[in-house]
């Protein structure tokens, strides 16, 4: 019930729809049972040529509720016919009740839509503003189908069936109405069918919405390994595991398939059960309803629109059924929506945080721990780590792998927080300060390049669509990236496809280095930026790269020891810890893991390499 409310709080905003469409929808219903009841006139009346004109009752003289036809002509019509009276009030009530039911089912479906669209928004605003550790919790498959699936259960509750629902609704109350007015007594007989009908779509409805969590998961499953296996083809197929992953996605398949047949044996069990019902009802009433007219009691007319009420009342029954198992549906695919917008962020914004302007003194880490907690318990990944970073200083940072490299500068834009200690830019607690103001401080050149199915314009001035383009090609200038963009069929409006595919990786790189550059953000992070590039691609980034270094201050990371030899300090990390600092020649003479990663990576290369123009960006001394 609790989701349900929040689902109906986005249904506010639409208010002047839903009311007129919900009233319209009433009068959709009550104009449907209005026809049944005309076919009393045209048994009793209509039917019958020796009957004197008179009355044209709806409903027995002798009891308190009837009506005459005739008042709903027009007395300029002059009629008083019982079959031009009936045919005018039938033709009358269903031109109404279409542009009723028209209408209406546009203004619950514009609502019901408007709603949904606004949760969509919502739940992808939610995510994306997400902290970074919500994204290592859960993988891709499943936030994709918790945005796409689980939304398209609960769109298909709130539009498409929610005015069928209200039609049938509004139906059933104005039939049932009429049906206890018309039969009197024998009407309260329904009251025998009402605990059974209840209890059984109740027991039903909780089976279908286990089953409907059970089978969303198992879809999500599904898109898990879809996911992988698209955006990991090439490895799949070097290493000649397409029949493997065939497997693996049918197993998951055939998971979801038994998951859904699970659940169409529940839903299956609701309409033969609701016919069963029915049928047992009017059989019960056709053998009451003959002694009725024997007695005088009813009229034949007054018995068929009875009787056709019961009918009519039957329809939305077997369909309320079909309803409640949707909504269960919407109920259980909404819980796994409202995980994610209940989910508690590591990294929060503090209220009144402060803008920082602009970076200009250093970047201090005091004391800095890290860890994080898995169900095996608490990982401890940085250690009391000191370090000062001053402004327009190049610090390397190098280390086995697994020592906290990567964890160290993802604290820097807050990817992360501190478990321990702080982190001051410019003097300020970086918690202190805005998220964004703090990372628009700060550009970012990975190993893993993130394009995006976009044109090379929109690539290089991501963040800035309005930016000019003679900016744009400044930055792929200083990037080395202009050339190769020209090459494109359409320049700088080439679409490069996901994740740049029809970029070579050195491209890729000088995109992502075009991008940082037109940024322009004083600090920069270069995370293993050339470890996966040919001495030719290498040679080409490394060069912008030292265009994209000019006046900032950078933290570089690498395994390939030639592209940081000649910062102004190196940082060595061991196990989450500072073991050493200083320049090159120090580090050589002074620390033993410095001297080993040295010599496993130059033993037998010359000192300099001519292609390394990093090497001769900064100044070696300190």
């Amino acid at each position: 019930m609790k989701n349900f409310l929040r689902l109906l709080r986005y249904g506010l905003p639409y208010t002047l729809q839903w009311i007129p469409g919900v009233l319209l929808l009433a009068a959709v219903g009550a104009l449907d049972a209005f026809r049944v009841l005309l076919l009393q006139p045209i048994f009793d009346q209509v039917l019958r040529p020796d009957t004197p004109d008179g009355p044209i009752l709806l409903g027995l003289p002798s009891s308190r509720w009837h009506f005459d036809l005739r008042q709903l002509v027009p007395h300029f019509l002059h009629m008083h016919n019982a079959w031009v009276v009936v045919a005018f009030a039938l033709v009358l009530s269903t031109l109404g009740k279409g542009l009723c039911d028209y209408t209406g089912t546009y203004l619950v479906n514009y609502a019901g839509f408007g709603l949904i669209t606004d949760l969509r928004n919502d739940l992808y605003e939610t995510t994306l503003r997400r902290s970074s550790s919500f994204f290592h919790r859960h993988p891709t498959g499943t936030i994709l189908s918790t945005l796409i699936n689980d939304v398209d259960r609960v769109q298909t509750a709130v539009s498409s069936v929610i005015g069928d629902f209200l039609q049938q609704f509004f139906t059933f109350v104005v039939g049932l109405a009429f049906v206890i007015r018309m039969g009197g007594e024998l009407s309260w007989a329904l009251l025998l069918f009402i605990p059974v009908v209840v209890t059984s779509a109740r027991k039903i409805g909780s089976e279908v919405r286990s089953r409907t969590r059970t089978g969303q998961d198992k879809l999500a499953e599904i898109q898990n390994i879809l996911h992988e296996t698209v955006t990991g083809n090439r490895i799949v197929k070097a290493f000649n595991t397409e029949l493997w992953e065939i497997l693996r996605f049918r197993k998951a398949a055939r998971r979801l398939f038994r998951a859904n047949l699970r659940s169409v044996r529940i839903q299956s069990i609701s309409s033969p059960l609701m016919d069963t019902i029915g049928a047992i009802a009017i059989a019960m009433f056709l053998l009451i309803g003959r002694n009725e007219i024997l007695h005088g009691r009813m009229t034949m007319g007054l018995f068929g629109a009875f009787i056709v009420l019961l009918f009519k009342l039957y329809d939305p029954v077997r369909k309320f059924a079909y309803f409640y198992n949707s909504f269960q549906q919407a109920m259980g695919a909404s819980s796994s929506m409202f995980v994610f917008f209940d989910a508690e962020d590591d990294v929060k914004e503090r209220p009144r945080a402060v803008t920082l302007r602009s970076f200009r003194q250093s970047i201090r880490f005091e004391k800095v721990g890290f860890s994080y907690s898995t169900d095996e318990g608490e990982h401890q990944i940085l250690h009391d780590v000191d370090l000062e970073v001053r402004a327009g200083e190049v610090l390397a940072l190098v280390g086995p792998s697994g020592a906290g490299k990567s964890t160290l500068v993802n604290l820097i834009p807050r990817f992360f927080d501190v478990t321990s200690g702080r982190i001051l830019m410019d003097g300020q607690d970086l918690r202190s300060l805005t998220l964004a103001s703090l990372r628009g401080q700060v550009a970012q050149v990975t190993q893993e390049t993130i394009l995006f199915n976009d044109t090379v314009r929109n690539n290089i001035a991501y963040g800035q669509p309005d930016v000019r383009f003679a900016l744009v090609e400044s930055a792929a200038r200083n990037a080395l990236a202009h050339d190769f963009i020209l090459r494109m069929p359409q320049g700088y409006d080439t679409v490069i496809g996901e994740k740049g595919f029809r970029l070579s990786g050195g491209e890729r790189q000088r995109m992502a280095i075009a991008r940082a550059i037109l940024k322009n953000a004083p600090v920069l992070i270069l995370d293993e930026a050339t470890s996966a590039l040919d001495s030719e691609s290498e040679a080409l980034v490394q060069a912008a790269l030292a265009n994209l270094m000019k006046d900032r201050t950078v933290v570089v990371i690498a395994h390939r020891l030639s592209t940081i030899r000649r910062a102004n300090r190196i940082a060595v990390l061991e196990g989450g810890r500072i073991t050493a600092i200083g320049c090159h020649e120090e580090l050589l003479n002074t620390s033993p893991t410095y001297q080993k990663l040295y010599q496993l990576q130059f033993i037998d290369m010359p000192e300099a390499q001519p292609h390394d123009p990093l090497a001769f960006a900064v100044s070696p001394e300190v």
